[in-house]
């Protein structure tokens, strides 16, 4: 088989809903993503608490919308007792959240360096010992956890886990359960990339998130590019996950702004569908 396949419809785009957050609440975009006939959704926890957990699984299911993902536990590195306490249940909840939402994962931004520590090596083993303490709960819920690299640039506040080949040995070490999410945004550039993938496999590929860098990138976490209009190849990549076997959703997560969150959240979503067949 030929890898990428032409995308022909949009049985399998799902919209994170950071793509629409300045727009819409989380009622509105279930129900805007819904009747553009978008089939999956991944919300965010503050929106899910705002709405209400059971307010929202019902919204969606109605809808009958699939969850690709929940957005997000981790934020695991500690700088005390009180906030490892804290860390732990806090990801009990996001958990039992996407339990409830029959998400298929839980996304973790594991978190950087504890306030005023310079010690990235122990904040990769909190990470660890996190993982390793919350696993075996979320086996139990039916969750499956999947760590997303972030670019390097996020190391030191948002997550120390920057590579795909880290990610993987982490996933190795706590055995099932656990994999990788895939956003290109964030990996890219890395020359290891395609041998990462296919390592991962079909178990360790629990999801694939799509947007575009744009040159220039005027801010480095609000300024994400709608697919085709920035450098990276987005179907070689979705050629790379589909061959290693991953066949689930491509969930289009954009943080924009100075642009997109300035639009109306219809041309934003319909530039999603339209997108998705051109330039994913």
């Amino acid at each position: 088989m030929t890898f990428p396949r032409p995308i022909t419809d949009h049985s399998r785009l799902s919209i994170n809903t950071a793509t629409t957050r300045a727009q819409w609440k989380l009622a509105e975009a279930i129900d805007g993503y819904a009747r553009a006939g978008v089939k999956g959704i991944s919300p965010w926890r503050d929106q899910i608490a705002e709405m209400g957990l059971a307010n929202a699984a019902k919204a969606i299911r109605d809808a009958d919308l699939h969850v690709t993902g929940v957005c997000r536990g981790g934020m695991f590195p500690w700088a005390d007792a009180a906030g490892r306490a804290a860390m732990l249940e806090d990801n009990r909840r996001a958990i039992e959240e996407a339990a409830t939402l029959e998400a298929d994962c839980l996304v973790l931004v594991v978190g950087g360096l504890p306030a005023g520590s310079k010690d990235l090596a122990g904040a990769h083993a909190m990470v660890e010992e996190a993982i390793h303490t919350l696993l075996p709960e979320a086996r139990t819920a039916g969750v499956s956890l999947a760590i997303e690299p972030l670019h390097p640039m996020y190391a030191a506040d948002r997550a120390c886990v920057n590579t795909m080949r880290h990610a993987l040995d982490i996933c190795e070490k706590m055995g099932d359960g656990i994999g990788v999410a895939v956003d290109v945004y964030h990996v890219w550039w890395d020359a290891e990339l395609k041998n990462q993938i296919d390592r991962a496999g079909k178990d360790r590929l629990l999801a694939f998130h799509v947007c575009d860098w744009l040159v220039p990138t005027r801010d480095l976490l609000m300024d994400r590019g709608m697919m085709g209009d920035g450098v990276i190849d987005i179907p070689l990549i979705r050629g790379w996950v589909e061959a290693a076997g991953y066949d689930g959703f491509h969930e289009v997560e954009i943080f924009s702004e100075l642009d997109w969150w300035k639009r109306p959240a219809e041309e934003v979503v319909e530039t999603c569908k339209e997108r998705s067949l051109s330039a994913v």
